[in-house]
């Protein structure tokens, strides 16, 4: 299975459309996630054809709502994939949302993909895979130009790919086993 993850368009919805296009034409995804901030921009995912997830950002006032899972954890080919906007619990959580760093500490996710940091980021801690995709935004004062990514999970391994919005490279990759 390959998905694509998107966070961070706070409304930059043409870039956000031209990921998609990307993740959809030439790197194929079945799924496209947007791990927050602005999630109302997700709405633009609907005109691909591919399947969507979403949370929103900690900063939403969907986050706020109990009826909206903020975080979504999911097994896709056997991986245990949560999707979430921080990496960390976060001082708007609402009681009962659980803590990524605990889930990973336990042993509970294979996988964790987040947003908020608007740093592009892989890394693998003990046996869990944590990608942020970066952001969409047009310019950042964090220095990282608009990306995303793109995760293929088999049973045999997952590799993820972070690639920049522009140039289409791939400027951070990882691929292995997680078991």
């Amino acid at each position: 299975m390959r998905l694509g993850l998107v966070s961070d368009t706070h409304g930059e919805v043409e870039n956000l459309r031209a990921a998609a296009r990307l993740l959809v034409g030439r790197w194929e995804v079945e799924v496209i996630v947007h791990l927050g901030d602005e999630c109302e921009d997700a709405a633009v995912l609907k005109e691909y054809p591919v399947e969507v997830f979403q949370v929103p950002g900690v900063y939403c006032e969907h986050y706020r709502d109990p009826a909206i899972t903020n975080r979504l954890l999911r097994e896709l080919c056997g991986y245990r994939v949560l999707f979430t906007h921080t990496a960390t619990a976060h001082k708007n959580d609402l009681p009962g949302d659980p803590d990524p760093v605990a889930l990973a500490a336990q042993g509970k996710v294979d996988l964790v993909a987040y947003g908020h940091t608007h740093i592009p980021e892989i890394r693998v801690e003990g046996k869990v895979l944590w990608v942020n995709p970066g952001h969409l935004k047009e310019s950042d004062k964090k220095g990282h130009s608009p990306s995303f990514a793109v995760l293929d999970l088999v049973p045999e391994g997952v590799r993820c790919r972070v690639v920049d919005l522009y140039s289409g490279a791939v400027f951070q990759s990882w691929e292995g086993r997680l078991r």
